[in-house]
């Protein structure tokens, strides 16, 4: 028996209702697959933790969460509390702490949820967003002089280093060329930041020749958002900085149909901490409590766990099971459907437990 200690941080919003749903399909996929266990312990913190202590997390969080295999995230942020409090008051620090310096964002269009791009369908839309997750535009440099004063000035530094462009972009090469059609997609916007662009398109070259298998080209970042528009078919893996990345897998995930089923990685690929594991729809207060969060973005994600804690079969598993509620109709308003949070999670459940070995 596998036993894999998860640390659970629902947080905020519908934080709690997805990775409750997440939890509770874990258990189901553990029973079914017979030779694995997980053992969850759920943290407090997030905003009403903070409304009380004054802190997103304690001081010592990341020594509590060391111990862990990995670490199942809901969602951060309050309409209450400012959203640079709640980022860098738990999310960040995570990422920060433990080096998880790759993002991962697969985003495609599962059957039954439709993209709201005409004529475009399911194999259409499957790409694969790496993005760099320790510095760039979140390095969390700068600061503000003569506040509150006509001449106050506000500083953001945007911080490329060659170690963490160089990692980042073997990471991306090594996941394109693990990937069906081996083509990678270097997204920067080196005609204007003529600095640490042009040398993340110096380093992307570099880094391809230790690849002679994979092909790859390179878009302005304002020029691939048309390009994910226009032509979905022609990209498959792409790499692009904290903030572009950031926003480029925002657009993906609407372009597959909702962010509710958009999940994310933050890894650690060097396994010395564990990595964080999250859907990307935020914490979506609106409709917080009315049991209509949808979770597939959180069992995806949970299939992404699975994959690097080295349980491939059980991922597998997971994913056919989510895609065929999904192709059953079985979904969340979200993505047109009228299924409540329980309900998918039930018959995600029901897939597993049927599902001939």
């Amino acid at each position: 028996m596998r036993t894999y200690k998860i640390a659970a941080i629902p947080a905020d919003g519908i934080g709690p209702e997805v990775i409750a749903a997440g939890c509770e399909v874990l258990s189901v996929l553990a029973h079914r697959v017979g030779d694995i266990e997980f053992d969850v312990t759920t943290f407090d913190w997030g905003s009403a933790y903070y409304k009380t202590h004054g802190v997103m997390m304690p001081e010592d969080g990341l020594e509590q969460l060391k111990p862990f295999d990995a670490i199942y995230f809901g969602a951060v942020g309050a309409p209450d509390v400012p959203d640079h409090i709640t980022l860098w008051g738990l999310r960040l620090p995570i990422c920060q702490g433990f080096d998880q310096y790759a993002n991962v964002r697969p985003t495609k269009i599962v059957p039954g949820v439709t993209s709201p791009l005409r004529g475009v369908e399911v194999g259409d839309l499957d790409w694969v967003i790496v993005r760099e997750n320790s510095e760039g535009e979140y390095s969390g440099h700068g600061g503000r002089a003569h506040k509150g004063m006509p001449e106050e000035v506000g500083t953001e530094v945007a911080i490329f280093t060659r170690v963490g462009v160089t990692r980042i972009m073997r990471y991306a090469f090594q996941l394109a060329q693990s990937r069906p059609r081996k083509f990678l997609t270097v997204v920067t916007k080196s005609n204007a930041q003529r600095f640490g662009m042009v040398m993340w398109d110096e380093i992307a070259a570099e880094v391809a020749r230790e690849f002679p298998d994979v092909t790859w080209d390179k878009m302005l970042v304002d020029a691939m958002t048309v390009r994910m528009v226009k032509k979905p078919q022609s990209l498959d893996t792409i790499v692009a900085t904290n903030l572009h990345a950031d926003i480029l897998s925002d657009l993906a995930g609407a372009l597959a149909g909702s962010l509710g089923v958009a999940p994310t990685a933050n890894i650690d690929p060097e396994h010395r901490f564990p990595s964080m594991f999250e859907p990307i729809h935020g914490s979506a207060f609106d409709i917080t409590g009315k049991g209509i969060a949808n979770p597939v973005a959180t069992f995806w994600t949970a299939s992404q766990m699975l994959d690097h804690l080295g349980e491939s079969e059980a991922a597998l598993r997971l994913m056919r099971a989510v895609e065929k509620v999904c192709a059953d109709g079985i979904v969340t308003p979200d993505v047109g459907g009228t299924a409540t949070t329980q309900d998918v999670t039930d018959a995600v459940c029901d897939a597993i437990r049927g599902e001939n070995a």
